[in-house]
């Protein structure tokens, strides 16, 4: 069957989980694997599992009440171990990781910033400010049929969107970090340029809020800003 994992804890952590359901149809009940200093909240691992509605709810309500009380880590949803045997294992042998993990995320959140831009608004800064492009761009309009410009001229505004991406990326993290304890960067999206997570200390989660906001009003209406949180900081574990 196995053994579902939802979250870490150190083992003096307050466990208030009445009310609570674990995943499942039934849903199934919740226990705890604990070792000398680690507590790991589990519960039996339905036979079938899948992302629906009320499974996950399930598992971010458990995380939501343990992070109420302090540190924990969060396990990605479906996170399923052979058996309570392996779980407090794993705990012993990662002990010192997990501690410090524990550490670190004490007392704050993760918050997700995706940011993308206009994509007519920076070819037009491209072709604005790049000589090289203008000059390809007018000999591919006076000449159709020069396939070697027009390869040319595509790799070179694919090259100046990433270069630009890039360095508007670096500068946008460059200057919210200040307000974060960590960042981690996550695979840019087809759309977003930018796509990162911020741990937070929750007495700074308003500052951090203002700064993004202050970012995307500098930035202007042909970038868009989308920032979610606070969440659990699965990032960071």
């Amino acid at each position: 069957m196995g053994t579902y994992l939802y979250a870490i804890t150190a083992a003096g952590h307050p466990l208030r989980l009445t009310g609570l359901n674990g995943v499942g149809d039934p849903a199934a009940e919740l226990r705890t694997v604990t070792t000398k200093d680690l507590c790991a909240v589990v519960s039996d691992a339905p036979p079938e599992l899948r992302a629906k509605r009320r499974d996950v709810a399930a598992h971010q309500g458990v995380q939501e009440r343990l992070l109420a009380d302090g540190a924990a880590l969060p396990m990605r949803f479906g996170l399923v171990g052979a058996d309570d045997a392996q779980v407090a294992a794993v705990l012993e042998q990662d002990r010192d990781s997990y501690l410090q993990r524990l550490s670190e995320v004490d007392g704050r959140r993760e918050y997700h910033l995706k940011v993308e831009r206009d994509e007519d608004d920076l070819l037009r800064e491209i072709m604005r400010e790049s000589a090289e492009v203008r000059q390809l761009n007018d000999r591919t309009r006076q000449n159709p049929g020069a396939y070697d410009d027009k390869v040319a001229l595509g790799e070179l505004i694919s090259q100046e969107v990433q270069a630009r991406q890039e360095r508007a990326r670096a500068d946008i993290v460059a200057r919210l970090a200040p307000a974060a304890v960590r960042t981690a960067d996550v695979e840019p999206t087809k759309r977003h340029f930018l796509n990162v997570s911020f741990l937070v200390e929750r007495e700074k989660a308003a500052a951090f809020s203002e700064a993004v906001h202050e970012e995307a009003g500098q930035r202007g209406d042909t970038y868009t800003f989308s920032l979610h949180g606070p969440l659990p900081p699965y990032s960071f574990v």
